[in-house]
């Protein structure tokens, strides 16, 4: 088997009665603190949600956790097909996610299946 350097997390479906986004939170947090470079890829109509700004209502506090995540060394890159989709705009972003296009998106799958590194898709 061989040794798993980087983890990349796809979040498909923002959904706040899922447990989806906040396990792709934790295991982000989780894998980054055993020194494993970790990108988080919002995709889908709904996945992007979560690196939308101003979600400070409610709980989980989903903002505050992007944040602590991005202070751990996470990066999170959000679609911007599926960002199209629903009319959000780049400038409605936490600051620190940033936008690319689905075409990187599908390069990145090539990249980590290729090196043997994780992919998990939640």
């Amino acid at each position: 088997m061989p040794e798993v350097n980087k983890v990349l997390l796809m979040l498909k479906n923002m959904v706040y009665e899922s447990t989806s986004p906040l396990e792709t939170l934790r295991f982000a947090k989780f894998y980054r603190k055993k020194g494993l470079d970790v990108i988080v890829i919002l995709w889908g109509p709904m996945g992007v949600v979560l690196g939308k700004d101003g979600k400070h209502r409610g709980a989980p506090e989903y903002d505050k956790k992007v944040k602590e995540c991005i202070e751990l060394g996470v990066e999170f890159k959000c679609c911007q097909l599926a960002a199209d989709i629903i009319g959000l705009k780049e400038s409605e972003l936490i600051s620190e996610v940033k936008m690319i296009e689905s075409h990187v998106v599908a390069e990145l799958f090539l990249e980590y299946q290729s090196k043997g590194d994780l992919i998990i898709s939640l």
